[in-house]
């Protein structure tokens, strides 16, 4: 199976389960946030709907550079906006990977924040870490906001509390 294959396997599947949580974030609290220094539920919900966007940021920038290549979308203010964001940034990510030969994601992509060189990894491991996993992480975090906000929090891997599978 080619690289590319796998990759868009597992963002086509883990996609349904992101698109479920983000269909439950109640948009009229986007500003409640658990501590002070925590992200508010918008600004988070905002953030994992446009995670995937870093799949194309590292199939097509070899030298990211925070100081210049980093732009903050601003935060989405109804549910329809924060699903047709992940919807748009999904669906480029998925053209994206199908256009890469194996040999592409053998390519260094390199993280700096000016001179300072943070990382330089293959690009396969780059999509792992900054687009899988960095969204897993984060679609966790949301979890825990409906939680606390109690919010039905739909089940993932299996069945949640409040939704049996």
């Amino acid at each position: 199976m080619a690289i590319k294959d796998a990759l868009i396997a597992e963002m086509k599947h883990e996609s349904s389960m992101t698109k479920k949580i983000l269909e439950k974030v109640p948009m009229d609290k986007k500003d409640w946030k658990p501590h002070e220094r925590s992200m508010t539920l918008g600004h988070l919900a905002t953030h994992v709907a446009d995670i995937t966007h870093w799949a194309s940021t590292i199939i097509h920038i070899d030298d990211f550079d925070f100081m210049k290549d980093y732009k903050m979308n601003p935060d989405a203010n109804t549910q329809e906006e924060l699903i047709a964001t992940f919807q748009l940034n999904l669906d480029k990510a998925i053209a994206d990977l199908n256009s890469m030969s194996d040999e592409d994601f053998d390519k260094p992509w390199t993280v700096r924040r000016g001179e300072q060189v943070m990382f330089s990894l293959p690009k396969k491991v780059s999509i792992r870490g900054w687009a899988f996993n960095h969204l897993y992480h984060h679609r966790g975090q949301l979890s825990v906001y409906l939680r606390l906000l109690d919010v039905p929090v739909p089940g993932m891997y299996g069945p949640s509390a409040d939704e049996k599978m």
